[in-house]
């Protein structure tokens, strides 16, 4: 009890000291300042002036780049809804006008020697061509309502037949619907699968080439999911 209470003194004796020279400081200060005024006086004005202008950039940067992010949230949200209402037409063909529109994307695009199985037991292979370098592609068409999730079954199929069964160089699994599960995702990830969710089919809907959607695979849009892309080698 005794060494807390000389500390306390010990404290306040101090708290004095730095008192008492603070107003000694301050009052040489205001002397020292009255006796050089006409020097100083423009100095202060000038730190000032410097610090007012400082105030009003800072002001008008934070107002540029409110303006600039809610421009760019803006241009999204109008991107959003050019893709979902294209996407609307595409949501009304059948399985089979999908899998031939997404094969009239590819020729658009530069491939060739595109053909649609529109069969059964075609082993994940719907549509089939070759990019313009050359290399074979293999797409997996799946007419899904946007609200759905392509599961890891589905993929666990088509990473089962795409480069076995058809020897593809570049294989993409093309849904309708907004999402592939983790699952899904980190299967297409580790092997290779480029995976296009409703976001970047409507984005090569409205004219982006297929061969600048392919190394996006399933990042972007609301593919929850599938936000994360593949690394690269």
């Amino acid at each position: 009890m005794a060494a807390r209470r000389q500390l306390w003194r010990t404290r306040k004796r101090t708290l004095r000291q730095v008192q008492g020279w603070s107003s000694i400081v301050g009052a040489v200060a205001v002397v020292w300042l009255a006796a050089h005024w006409s020097a100083v006086w423009p100095v202060l004005v000038a730190v000032l002036g410097a610090a007012v202008l400082g105030c009003v950039a800072w002001v008008v940067w934070r107002a540029h780049r409110t303006a600039v992010s809610r421009d760019r949230e803006w241009r999204a949200q109008e991107e959003a809804k050019a893709r979902e209402l294209s996407m609307a037409q595409v949501d009304a063909l059948s399985w089979q006008e999908f899998e031939t529109y997404i094969a009239e994307l590819c020729r658009r695009d530069g491939c060739t020697k595109v053909v649609v199985s529109g069969r059964s037991g075609d082993l994940g292979a719907d549509v089939i061509g070759y990019l313009a370098d050359g290399r074979k592609l293999v797409i997996q068409c799946k007419k899904y309502a946007p609200h759905r999730s392509v599961p890891s079954q589905d993929m666990q199929k088509f990473v089962g037949t795409a480069r076995l069964e058809h020897g593809a160089d570049v294989a993409l699994f093309v849904a309708t619907c907004r999402a592939f599960t983790k699952d899904a995702m980190g299967l297409a990830l580790r092997q290779d699968i480029v995976a296009v969710h409703r976001d970047l089919l409507g984005a090569w809907v409205k004219g982006a080439p297929l061969e600048a959607l392919i190394p996006l695979n399933g990042s972007g849009g609301g593919s929850g999911a599938g936000a994360r892309r593949r690394p690269s080698a």
